[in-house]
């Protein structure tokens, strides 16, 4: 029986058809759909895959995707406020482009900058990672045993409206992305976890506020 790595329930469909016969569970509780756990990728599938991508400050169409994340969470920040850019990935783009707005903002990744940060943050942003969490409980508890309170997480990760989209959508194609988020699935994270939901913009980015 698979249960569900965010809220632990067993209410579930194993019935969502991914890509290439990749098979997803749906919880009914949380509305979070993720990957069986047999078919997940390795650390060492994970960092081959994630070396693959061709990031950084110099790529233009990655700064505007970035951007995306940033100008909406701008006006929820001060000018000294501290933050962190979690899950930067092998080279660090989102905290520069913070800094080029006047705030100082560090950067994480399990696999490529493994050194623990030390909070607390007054904001936190979570770009394109989500998505690639085993367990979603665990790293909300991380993020906000991090966070202020008061402090602002900006989370961006592509949401789910209707399972039959899954077979022949792009962004599950990527063997990487193992649980997927729906709008409930936020409105669910912010009442478990402690959060107020600010945003959610494009059916991508979602800014949360730690009520704690």
């Amino acid at each position: 029986m698979e249960v569900c790595p965010l809220c632990y329930t067993e209410s579930i469909h194993p019935e969502v058809e991914g890509p290439k016969s990749r098979l997803f569970h749906l919880c009914e509780n949380c509305k979070l759909v993720f990957e069986e756990k047999s078919n997940r990728p390795n650390i060492h599938e994970e960092k081959k895959r994630y070396l693959e991508h061709n990031n950084s400050i110099h790529q233009e169409g990655y700064v505007t995707h970035l951007n995306q994340a940033i100008y909406p969470a701008l006006k929820y920040l001060k000018s000294d406020f501290r933050g962190l850019d979690f899950g930067c990935g092998p080279v660090p783009t989102l905290n520069l482009l913070l800094e080029k707005e006047g705030f100082a903002c560090e950067f994480y990744d399990p696999i490529f900058f493994a050194e623990p940060p030390l909070g607390n943050f007054d904001f936190i942003f979570a770009t394109e990672c989500f998505e690639h969490f085993f367990r979603p409980a665990d790293e909300m508890l991380k993020l906000l045993g991090l966070l202020k309170p008061e402090g602002i997480l900006v989370v961006m990760t592509q949401l789910w409206k209707d399972t039959t989209i899954f077979k022949g959508w792009r962004y599950a194609h990527d063997p990487t992305h193992v649980v997927f988020y729906h709008e409930q699935t936020f409105r669910f994270i912010a009442a478990h976890f402690g959060f107020e939901v600010l945003e959610m913009k494009k059916d991508r980015v979602v800014i949360l506020r730690n009520k704690q």
